[in-house]
């Protein structure tokens, strides 16, 4: 059985899933920054910061990575192409995104915000923009 179409597949549904958790947390964020600390709306965002980072963004980051890693074992050619190291800097970039997103997570839970809406409406534009670098960089395989 060819292996590589379920794998790229799981890589895919995985981005997604990542994706729609990098793109919601910030959005999350601009709204909780608004919020009185301790309150019931500031509280409510809380959980829902912390149900969405570690049960579908963490998660959805380690399967991309080990699918991802997966497909790039299958297919040991594409090390070798210019678009894959393009590709493999931006998700460690996308990566290190995720982590900090996870502190400014941790900031909120303990009522320690410092950045305004308005900071955290600007980081939510980072992800989209790495994600259509990286799906040009796949699809075209530029170099």
């Amino acid at each position: 059985m060819d292996w590589y179409p379920i794998v790229k597949a799981l890589h895919v549904v995985s981005v997604i899933a990542w994706m729609a958790g990098l793109l919601y947390l910030p959005r999350l964020f601009v709204y909780h920054a608004a919020a009185v600390p301790g309150s019931e709306t500031s509280e409510t965002f809380k959980v829902m910061e912390r149900r969405l980072y570690r049960a579908i963004m963490n998660p959805a980051m380690i399967a991309t990575w080990i699918f991802g890693l997966l497909m790039l074992y299958m297919v040991p050619d594409w090390f070798e192409d210019g678009w894959m190291h393009a590709k493999l800097f931006l998700v460690l970039v996308m990566t290190a995104t995720h982590h900090l997103m996870g502190r400014w997570r941790k900031g909120f839970a303990t009522d320690e915000n410092e950045k305004s809406a308005r900071y955290y409406r600007i980081v939510n534009e980072i992800p989209t923009l790495i994600m259509v670098v990286v799906v040009f960089l796949v699809i075209t395989k530029p170099f």
